[in-house]
């Protein structure tokens, strides 16, 4: 395993309210890797995330990612639980966005634009406008947007949760495909077993707050990983040994 593009090592976080949400987490993230972050609600998953991304500070402990820091060109993307596309530009100035923040033109930025979009599905809709779109199409539009930085790093907070199982399903094949096609880094918050089974190469589970790594499960199966997948007996015996690894890590929390 090449040496991880980030690390966690001992972090701490502690909201000024006193709250203690996270406790000596470390967690590393090689280059390349799909990594799945898996815990209930109020377990400080999202908040790695921000620490990640730097949108919060740690209370202690330490945060690397030495190759991003060395590079200008290879930032870190975040697409969060809402799709928060401006409801006012077109699909195409949404992804747009972040190249036109970093002095790119419409004529420069067009063919990163228009590969993003093809590349999820969405070639036909760059001029529709995000009260247009379903659920689904809304988040493939956030989802290029983040995939168009051309990012070593793409952070997901629980994308998927608000929609219904067929679309989430055929979306955690897409964003599977899109993570191969760019060789990037993934570190996925999810509360969903079966999700993170199907996507990752490993998956962490969190404690109850104050958050900590309390497990770890590979999942070795080969991509990409077609339905069929999800009824086979390592899918399942993988699931299995997560619902016993949370139901461990959660076993003491009031209801």
């Amino acid at each position: 395993m090449p040496a991880p593009i980030i690390t966690l090592d001992r972090v701490d976080k502690r909201f000024p309210n006193g709250l203690l949400a996270l406790q000596a987490v470390s967690l590393g993230v090689a280059p390349g890797e799909f990594v799945a972050l898996l815990g209930p609600s109020g377990c400080g998953k999202s908040t790695v995330l921000r620490l990640v991304a730097g949108l919060e500070p740690p209370s202690a402990g330490h945060i690397a990612a030495p190759a991003l820091q060395a590079r200008a060109d290879a930032p870190t993307a975040f697409v969060f639980q809402e799709p928060t596309l401006m409801p006012w530009a077109s699909v195409y100035d949404n992804v747009w966005l972040p190249l036109r923040l970093a002095g790119m033109s419409s004529a420069e930025a067009d063919d990163r634009v228009t590969r993003a979009l093809a590349g999820v599905g969405l070639a036909d809709f760059q001029q529709a406008y995000p009260g247009e779109l379903s659920g689904g199409m809304k988040m493939r539009v956030s989802i290029a947007r983040a995939l168009v930085t051309r990012p070593q790093v793409l952070l997901m907070d629980e994308p998927f949760a608000a929609l219904d199982e067929i679309t989430r399903q055929r979306l955690n094949a897409d964003l599977l495909a899109s993570w191969q096609a760019a060789e990037l880094a993934v570190l996925f918050v999810t509360h969903s077993v079966f999700e993170s089974v199907f996507l990752s190469q490993r998956v962490l589970v969190m404690s109850a707050r104050p958050g900590r790594i309390v497990a770890e499960v590979a999942i070795p199966e080969p991509y990409p990983r077609s339905a069929a997948f999800r009824t086979s007996r390592p899918y399942l015996d993988a699931c299995n040994e997560l619902s016993r690894a949370l139901e461990a890590a959660h076993a003491d929390v009031p209801t």
